[in-house]
């Protein structure tokens, strides 16, 4: 149906961004400094790694070190308060100086993002948290060039929201259980998805005629002149309203007549 084949790598994009934000954080000791590990992951999936039992002779599982943090797209929304009027566009240069390239006004969409702090100690979990918090009052904002290579100029703010920070603590279960202290912290995304980059011709020539309203017979109109006008020089090449020059050609319609 729709038979245009784009792809911005947007999502992509995104998730980096996010893991980027956080993956320089460490966890201070006395004795001892530790950079806190990052991956892309769900939740439950690395809760069941962390209680897994360790059994070198079986299957050669080792018991996964704290502290850690993982973090995953929980959602997508669609945001009409962001919404553009749809007939915008932005253009640019083209292939040749006769074709302009351009792509109209990009959806908006919220992504919600889930960052998950796992810790065996409170302490260790609040220098994480702490470290997170005072950044975000309550967003911070990225500047991202969504089309590198097209638009090596074009540039887009990406807002990021924190929503809510929620913590639990199994400390009360049983001898052999492992103690898991996680804070969890839900960020919204303002993200703006772009449709394909589509190819047009740009008006190059202006053909302007002037008549003389009923003057002929029959109350009909006689032709004056016509002014062509092009571009000068005609192999300029720019935006599409670029303020270069351009040259005009008088034609006197009753002389060619």
């Amino acid at each position: 149906m729709f038979g245009t084949h784009f792809y911005h790598q947007k999502v992509r994009t995104c998730v980096a961004i996010f893991g980027k934000l956080f993956n320089n954080i460490y966890v201070v000791r006395p004795s001892s400094q530790l950079k806190v590990p990052l991956s892309y992951a769900p939740k439950q999936k690395y809760l069941e790694r962390i209680r897994e039992n360790p059994d070198l002779s079986a299957n050669s599982q080792v018991a996964i070190k704290l502290p850690r943090m993982s973090f995953e797209i929980t959602s997508f929304a669609y945001d009409a308060t962001r919404q553009l009027t749809k007939v915008s566009n932005f253009n640019t240069f083209g292939t040749s100086n006769t074709n302009k390239q351009k792509f109209y006004s990009p959806v908006p969409y919220s992504v919600n993002f889930q960052l998950n702090v796992y810790a065996k100690s409170q302490d260790d979990a609040l220098q994480i948290v702490e470290q997170i918090l005072p950044t975000f009052n309550p967003q911070y904002t990225l500047t991202i060039k969504p089309f590198s290579t097209e638009y090596p100029d074009f540039k887009e703010d990406i807002p990021i929201v924190i929503q809510g920070l929620s913590f639990s603590d199994d400390f009360e279960g049983a001898m052999e259980q492992r103690r898991t202290i996680i804070y969890t912290l839900d960020f919204e995304m303002k993200v703006s998805f772009y449709g394909p980059i589509n190819t047009s011709d740009i008006i190059r020539t202006s053909k302007a005629t002037f008549f003389d309203i009923g003057a002929g017979l029959l109350d009909s109109d006689i032709g004056l002149e016509r002014i062509d006008t092009t571009p000068d020089p005609t192999s300029v090449f720019g935006m599409p309203d670029s303020d270069f020059g351009f040259s005009n050609t008088i034609t006197l319609l009753s002389d060619s007549a």
